[in-house]
């Protein structure tokens, strides 16, 4: 997989552009993980699980990467479901 697979047709303007913020990172890696992440769920999130997002794609790649894999802990500011759910997020489970 190279790039989202899910249109932004359909999707608010906030959508659309986590959507996009999400696939465009810096990191492939990060690219991956939080791209697949929001071309499956990005239309189902709430406003609040959209803040959620929203704050923590400000972490740098490196630290979110690394709180995501395990290696460090994540600042408490940045805890939230969303990150746990992408946490445990594996796209094999929501393939079709």
């Amino acid at each position: 997989m190279t790039g989202s697979t899910r249109s932004s047709g359909g999707l608010d303007d906030r959508r659309k552009r986590l959507l996009f913020r999400c696939w465009h990172r810096g990191t492939r890696e990060m690219d991956l993980i939080l791209g697949r992440f929001a071309d499956t769920e990005i239309a189902d999130l709430t406003d609040d699980e959209l803040s959620q997002l929203e704050h923590l794609i400000e972490v740098p790649d490196p630290d979110l990467y690394a709180a995501l894999t395990g290696n460090v802990p994540l600042a408490p500011e940045y805890a939230s479901k969303v990150f746990d759910r992408i946490k445990s997020f594996r796209p094999a489970d929501h393939d079709s």
